[in-house]
């Protein structure tokens, strides 16, 4: 299983509305990138609950569950394949922790695409547990689908640059992205993340905004520097307003095809967590959200 999803579009399916909805985006993605699309099914093996047994992958030779898991999926698979066009689709039923088989096969794929929740969210703009932890886990990059997503294509790709080296990464996915799909490019570079109570206060401060806003636009110029002798049939946009970052980012994506940003982790520690942009971002974005991780 492993060899299949490597370099693939794998997609995660629980059998959830917004699971399905993502794999039929995964399903489009795959053939525009030219790639194989995976679609996984990963199930608790029942004795897991009785024996506490953990274990990432485990190879079943009966489950009384199985059969029909495999018929969902491959009724998936028949639903996939005309998107994926001349692309290769499998579907795969795999026994153990959703997370840990996800982490596995995510590690080495192209891409993971994923719902925004599984069975029994509370409400739609709070992630599953498994695609919130996965999204701070994979090193690959990760696009999170919701069930509310249209498929209409706006050609419009946005993308939040802040000058890091994770926003680099961003950027460098977008580029391509924007590139696949003949879509512009919206780089959205919001300097201001101060609570609006303050802004009043600020404004009487002796800073030349002109200045400041200069400055801004000269950083996001640098940021995108390079990248349009790569991409030179990308349209780009650049955006630099004195907004907070999450609130620049949302209203851009309201009539955006994808939302990227970067996930903002370093370090043994920080891998594991999610920048607060990229987090209200994928919590409350209305169109897919694609999060990049550091190299």
């Amino acid at each position: 299983m492993s060899e299949s999803a490597h370099d693939a579009v794998v997609v995660g399916y629980d059998g959830s509305p917004s699971a399905r909805r993502a794999a039929h985006w995964a399903a489009r993605e795959a053939a525009t990138r030219r790639r194989r699309l995976v679609i996984v099914h990963a199930f608790r093996w029942p004795l897991t609950e009785l024996t506490q047994l953990r274990t990432e992958i485990v190879v079943l030779s009966e489950d009384p569950f199985r059969g029909e898991y495999q018929k969902l999926v491959d009724e998936l698979v028949a639903e996939c394949q005309p998107l994926a066009g001349d692309n290769v689709v499998r579907g795969e039923v795999i026994a153990g922790e959703p997370v840990n088989v996800l982490n596995r096969l995510g590690a080495n794929a192209n891409l993971l695409v994923l719902g925004s929740s599984g069975h029994g969210a509370v409400h739609q703009v709070l992630l599953g547990s498994t695609s919130a932890e996965l999204v701070r886990s994979v090193p690959t990059p990760v696009v999170v689908v919701r069930e509310t997503d249209q498929p209409a294509r706006r050609r419009r790709i946005v993308v939040g640059v802040d000058g890091s080296a994770t926003s680099t990464r961003a950027v460098d996915f977008a580029y391509d992205f924007a590139t696949r799909h003949n879509a512009d490019l919206v780089a959205v570079h919001a300097w201001s993340d101060l609570p609006l109570d303050m802004l009043g206060t600020v404004q009487e401060w002796d800073v030349n905004w002109d200045d400041v806003t200069e400055q801004a636009k000269v950083a996001l110029s640098e940021a995108l520097a390079g990248h349009s002798a790569r991409y030179p049939d990308v349209r780009v946009h650049p955006i630099v307003t004195m907004s907070k970052p999450v609130e620049a980012l949302l209203e851009q994506g309201d009539n955006a095809d994808l939302v990227v940003v970067g996930s903002h982790g370093r370090g043994a520690v920080r891998r594991m967590l999610l920048g607060s942009v990229s987090q209200a971002v994928l919590h409350y974005a209305r169109c897919p959200v694609a999060v990049v991780r550091p190299e």
